[in-house]
C-alpha cells in the first residue's frame, strides 16, 4: 500500500522504516528539515536498537523516502498522524495543536477514498472530533484510530511484532473498510496471530492512555512501599519478588527505584487526569496526582541519601553519575529522574560528572553546565560517591574492582540493579532506595 507518516519523530520514524520493512512504499513528512535530512541519509536522530539498519535497508529498496512537503502524500491511500502530543506549558492538559495542524493541512491533499490513521496519544473524545474535520474534506475519506505501544529500547520490534493491535473504527460500511485497510497493513503480524480489537473512537484512545496509566500506578505502588520498608527495615526487593509470584499480581513493572520518566508516562497521567476534570470525572482519577508526587519524591530521596552519605552535605565533593537517560538503551533525557538529580545535586554545591552509553549528548543539549565523560572508569576517578540511576547492563555488570580509582567506597543504587552483597564485601557503603 501506499503510506505517509506525518510527523517523523521518535513513533514516527520507527513507524515509517517499519512499514517499508513490511512491504509498503512510505513517505515521510516533517516541517523539520535537519531531521529530513538525517532520515534520508539514513542516519537516525535519536538513538534506537535496530533503526539505524531498518532505515538503511528501506532507503535502499526505495519504499522509503522523506519529505517537508506535504503535498508529496497525495497519492498515498493511507496517513498516519504520528505528531506528539506534550504538556501544555503551565498545565497538565496536553497540547493538542501538532495533531489538529496536521490534519488540518492534510485535508487539501486526501485523494478520494483515503483513510486517515491517528497513532498519537490523545485526549478521549480527540479522535470523534477529528473524524468530523476529515469528513470535510474535499472528497470522500474517513478516520482510524491505531494507537501505539512502544517501549523505548524496543520500539521496532514492537512495531513489527506488536502485542496486540487496537482499532478505533467507525460503525457500519465506514468502519468495515478501515478494517480491512489496517488488516492489510497489518498482515504480517496478523498472520502470526496477534489479536486484534476493533472497537470505537473512545475505547482506542482509552486503551492506550490507561494502559500508561496503569504501569505508572504499578511503578509508583512498589516505591511507595520502598518508602515504607526504608521506614520499618524492610527489603523492598524481596517484597516484590514475594508478591510477584501472585500471577493476580505479577513481578514486571515492580521494581522500586528513581522512578519513571521520559516523553510518555509522565505526562500522559497529567493529560489523562486533566481529561478527566474536563469531564467532571476530576474523582475518579484523583489517585493519579499521588502516582505522579510518588514517583518525584523517589527524585528528592535518591538526593537526601547521596546528602547523608557524604555526611550531611554534597558541597565541594565530587560525585560520579553513572547514567543520564531515563531508562537503558535510549538517549531520551526528556523528565528524566537520573538528569534532574545530577542538576540537583549540581545545585547544592557538588561537582557532577556524568556518564551515559547514548544520552551525554542529548544531556549536553540540555544542560552544558554538567561535565560530561565518556565512561564510568572516567567518571568515578577521583569520586566521593558513585551514583548508578540508569540501569545499562555495562553499569549493572561493574565490579568493585572496575572503580578503585574513586577516592571514597560509596556506592548509591538509584535502580536496585547492583549485587549489594558483592560491593559491602569490597568494602563499599552502599546504599540503596527501599533496602536496609
Amino acid at each position: 500500500m501506499k503510506i505517509s507518516v506525518i510527523g517523523c519523530g521518535y513513533l514516527g520514524a520507527v513507524h515509517a522504516a517499519c512499514m517499508a520493512e513490511l512491504g509498503h512504499e512510505v513517505i515521510g513528512v516533517d516541517v523539520d528539515q535537519s531531521k529530513i535530512d538525517a532520515l534520508t541519509a539514513a542516519h537516525a536522530p535519536f538513538f534506537e536498537p535496530g533503526l539505524p539498519e531498518l532505515l538503511a535497508s528501506a532507503n535502499a529498496s526505495g519504499r522509503l523516502r522523506f519529505t517537508t512537503d506535504i503535498a508529496e502524500v497525495s497519492d498515498a491511500d493511507v496517513h498516519f498522524i504520528a505528531v506528539g502530543t506534550p504538556q501544555k506549558k503551565g498545565e497538565y492538559a496536553a497540547d493538542l495543536t501538532y495533531v489538529n495542524a496536521a490534519v488540518t493541512a492534510l485535508l487539501p491533499h486526501l485523494r478520494d477514498g483515503a483513510l486517515v490513521v491517528g497513532k498519537s496519544t490523545v485526549p478521549v473524545g480527540t479522535a470523534a472530533r477529528l473524524a468530523e474535520l476529515v469528513a470535510s474534506a474535499p472528497v470522500s475519506a474517513s478516520l482510524a484510530w491505531n494507537p501505539e505501544f512502544l517501549r523505548e529500547g524496543f520500539a521496532v520490534k514492537d512495531t513489527l511484532g506488536p502485542d496486540r493491535l487496537v482499532y478505533g473504527v467507525p460503525a457500519g460500511e465506514a468502519g468495515e473498510r478501515a478494517t480491512a485497510i489496517l488488516d492489510e497493513i497489518y498482515e504480517v503480524a496478523l498472520s502470526r496471530e496477534t489479536p486484534r480489537i476493533i472497537t470505537d473512537y473512545a475505547t482506542a484512545e482509552l486503551v492506550k492512555v490507561s494502559a500508561n496509566a496503569f504501569l505508572a500506578t504499578k511503578i509508583s505502588f512498589i516505591n511507595a512501599m520502598a518508602e515504607i520498608a526504608e521506614a520499618t527495615g524492610a527489603d523492598v526487593t524481596q517484597l516484590a519478588d514475594a508478591i510477584g509470584h501472585d500471577n493476580r499480581i505479577g513481578r514486571r513493572f515492580l521494581n522500586s527505584g528513581l522512578g519513571f520518566g521520559g516523553g510518555c508516562l509522565p505526562k500522559d497521567i497529567r493529560a489523562f487526569r486533566a481529561r478527566g476534570e474536563e469531564l467532571g470525572l476530576g474523582a475518579s482519577l484523583a489517585f493519579l496526582g499521588e502516582v505522579d508526587a510518588i514517583n518525584l519524591r523517589r527524585r528528592d530521596r535518591m538526593v537526601e541519601i547521596t546528602r547523608e552519605a557524604l555526611g550531611g552535605d554534597v558541597r565541594g565533593k565530587r560525585i560520579a553519575v553513572l547514567g543520564l537517560a531515563f531508562k537503558p538503551d535510549s538517549d531520551d533525557v526528556r523528565d528524566s529522574p537520573s538528569l534532574d538529580v545530577a542538576m540537583r545535586l549540581r545545585a547544592e554545591g557538588a561537582t557532577v560528572v556524568a556518564t551515559d552509553p547514548e544520552a551525554v549528548e542529548t544531556s549536553r543539549r540540555q544542560h552544558p553546565e554538567l561535565d560530561y565523560v565518556a565512561t564510568a572508569q572516567e567518571a568515578a576517578t577521583g569520586a566521593d560517591a558513585v551514583l548508578v540511576l540508569t540501569e545499562w547492563k555495562q553499569f549493572r555488570d561493574l565490579m568493585p574492582a572496575d572503580l578503585e580509582v574513586a577516592a571514597g567506597r560509596v556506592i548509591l543504587d538509584g535502580r536496585n540493579c547492583l549485587d549489594r552483597d558483592r560491593w559491602r564485601a569490597a568494602g563499599w557503603l552502599y546504599r540503596s532506595l527501599g533496602r536496609p
